[in-house]
């Protein structure tokens, strides 16, 4: 079972589809024994930083997400769910993170009259073509919306990034820990292939 992490954000119900429409069992849960016993675990997310933070600490969540991230789970965060895995965030100074991956989240530059937030379609660079993005096209097209990315500490994590403007670093894989900025459960039939790569990590036992 893959458990997806209710603390209050929007956006669950369509990832929790995606899944059911690719055959897996998915359960949208704010029981931490039942998101500690599955088998895999999604933090999707949109909305502010602080806001995230505050609901999963008035939840108790903290603990069991660090704890689930450490007994090596396959565990998958989407949009908000990446940043709130990094360490602070230009959104909510004052604020931190999970601080499960080092870095900062910050805001998108403004370059070339290109609008913020970012919203829309994209190609992207995937720098890593196993895990997630196993099987997947050269700079397949996914859905984005997002004012701010990561600026990880060690860019070893990074697995996908987009030129906008600038070229941002928009998903990262580190040992079990797989997230991404844009939308896969938005992004067609490329994102249900990694929607897909990513539910069969927890039928091999967290490898891929």
């Amino acid at each position: 079972m893959i458990a997806i992490i209710d603390y209050g954000a929007g956006n669950l119900k369509s990832v929790e589809k995606a899944f059911a429409f690719l055959g897996y069992n998915a359960c949208i849960t704010q029981d931490k024994d039942i998101i500690s016993s599955a088998d895999a675990v999604v933090l999707p997310g949109v909305g502010a930083f602080g806001d995230a933070m505050q609901n999963i600490r008035k939840r108790s969540l903290e603990n069991t997400i660090s704890d689930i991230i450490a007994a090596g789970k396959p565990f998958l965060g989407i949009c908000l769910g990446l940043q709130l895995l990094f360490e602070t965030s230009e959104e909510t100074p004052g604020v931190t993170g999970l601080g499960i991956l080092h870095g900062d989240i910050v805001k998108i530059p403004k370059s070339n009259g290109l609008k913020i937030p970012h919203m829309g379609w994209n190609s992207i660079d995937i720098v890593k073509k196993d895990g997630l993005f196993k099987g997947i096209d050269e700079n397949p097209f996914v859905y984005f919306v997002h004012s701010y990315y990561l600026k990880p500490a060690d860019s070893s994590c990074v697995s996908a990034r987009v030129d906008y403007g600038s070229v941002l670093d928009i998903a990262v894989s580190s040992k079990n820990i797989h997230a991404t900025q844009f939308h896969p459960e938005k992004s067609g039939n490329t994102g249900l292939k990694m929607l897909d790569n990513f539910a069969k990590m927890s039928l091999d036992g967290g490898a891929f």
